[in-house]
């Protein structure tokens, strides 16, 4: 982690989605000297925000019937400020504050389908 990481940031999206990047899960304000999040629980200091179907948290793959299998995009960026956000974010609004903040970013992509 940058020595100058203010928080990290956690972001689902599935970009196969039928109507453009789906957002799965957005957590900011994650503490940086974290090393590990106990399953059920919210990332140490971590502020999670509504997704796209509405809820607040993570909710996982759910590809129309039919569809091909859909890749989830799990991205932890280092940013060296908080995020300037919409009351209810998209992709592609945490995209666009993300700009000039990222130190630094990892990406995990999963494939799920029905």
């Amino acid at each position: 982690m940058p020595h100058d990481t203010e928080e990290v940031v956690l972001l689902c999206e599935d970009p196969d989605a039928p109507d453009g990047t789906f957002l799965h899960w957005l957590v900011t304000g994650i503490d940086p000297t974290a090393s590990g999040v106990p399953e059920g629980n919210q990332p140490p200091g971590g502020l999670e925000w509504h997704n796209d179907f509405g809820e607040i948290g993570y909710s996982g793959p759910q590809p129309p019937p039919g569809d091909e299998p859909h890749r989830y995009f799990f991205r932890l960026y280092a940013v060296r400020e908080p995020l300037k956000l919409p009351r209810h974010p998209n992709a592609d609004d945490v995209h666009r504050a993300l700009e000039g903040r990222e130190l630094a970013s990892g990406t995990l992509v999963g494939r799920f389908g029905r």
